[in-house]
């Protein structure tokens, strides 16, 4: 697969990374269904060989167990792969999440310590602030995020879900080399933010989470009711009533022109995103979506084809907000 600079701090990557949120149940919802731990792990191993060595998890993901299920997964081949990781949601000295955001000095570093030690590492490849705490200054959780650089436990540091106004307060702390947000041919607010423009400007790499929709555009759901009943996306408004139905019609229009490319949906949104200079993190567990995933590295949209795509969810179409009131008041804007 071809390799990309994210950001302008050193990091190369794969053109796609690994998304691993799904590969464990996370406190007591489903994410994305059921999860198999062999296949999960197999998954990992099928992405190295083909040159998806990128892998992102977090310690809110079980909590913890995601990145327990990565050590499995890489132990004795840490060298081969590229860890990204987050914190900010504050998880207990019992491994419980209290739902409050966490990012001061000495919860940093607790935070990094307990990653460490789970994902048996004595490296990150990549650390990311989770959600921006609104008590603590930006620059407060950079300069302890620095200090995890310049002690070599953390090589490169990263923000998820932050506004312009932040990233460029806690760049004149210390580099940031990457963010993380979710973007998608349904979600294109880091476009209508500046926010790509910013990203652009600082020399930062962009990391976009669920580019595929949270399986949206896969084509594989029709109806809400397709969703289990624990599923967390029943709580998204992308997924709920009319709304589900008019993002149905859009993504009918994209399957049509998937089809002139004999392409999948999935691959063209893919695609698309690459073509953004964005690096997608598509999740999944199973080997057979992994490999529709990174074939779509092979795919070339030439002008007309991204201004054909473009047309049919132009910038400023509601396809539903990303998370319900409570989550979208957790995103610095």
């Amino acid at each position: 697969m071809k390799q990309v600079k994210l950001g302008s701090q050193g990091l190369v990557v794969p053109a796609l990374g690994l998304g691993c949120m799904g590969m464990t149940a996370m406190a007591h919802m489903d994410i994305y269904g059921k999860a198999d731990e062999a296949e999960a792990i197999a998954t990992i191993h099928r992405s190295r060989e083909r040159g998806g060595n990128f892998l992102d998890t977090a310690d809110l993901y079980g909590p913890l167990i995601n990145e327990q299920l990565i050590a499995r997964a890489i132990n004795g081949r840490r060298d081969d792969y590229l860890i990204a990781t987050k914190f900010g949601w504050e998880i207990d000295d019992a491994n419980q999440i209290t739902w409050q955001f966490r990012a001061d000095r000495a919860y940093v570093r607790k935070a990094a310590e307990r990653s460490l030690k789970n994902l048996g590492t004595d490296y990150i490849d990549l650390y990311y602030l989770h959600r921006l705490d609104p008590a603590v200054p930006i620059e407060e959780t950079v300069e302890a995020m620095s200090e995890l650089v310049k002690e070599g436990k953390v090589r490169y540091i990263g923000l998820s879900e932050v506004s312009s106004a932040t990233i460029r307060r806690a760049h004149a702390i210390h580099p940031i080399t990457a963010v993380q947000t979710e973007y998608s041919l349904f979600e294109r607010s880091a476009e209508e933010t500046g926010l790509l423009r910013a990203l652009g400007e600082l020399g930062v790499g962009f990391v976009a989470y669920s580019p595929l929709g949270r399986g949206f555009i896969t084509g594989e759901l029709k109806s809400p009711d397709d969703l289990a009943p624990d599923d967390f996306r029943r709580s998204l408004p992308r997924f709920q009533g009319e709304q589900f139905y008019k993002n149905l019609e859009l993504l009918a229009e994209i399957k049509g022109m998937a089809v002139d490319k004999q392409v999948t949906t999935s691959q063209l949104a893919l695609a698309w995103v690459l073509a953004k200079g964005v690096v997608p993190i598509p999740g999944t567990k199973r080997r057979n979506y992994l490999d529709e995933n990174i074939d779509a590295t092979q795919i070339r949209l030439s002008d007309d084809e991204l201004e054909r795509l473009e047309a049919i969810i132009p910038l400023g179409t509601q396809t539903g907000d990303r998370y319900d009131q409570a989550g979208m008041q957790a995103i610095d804007q």
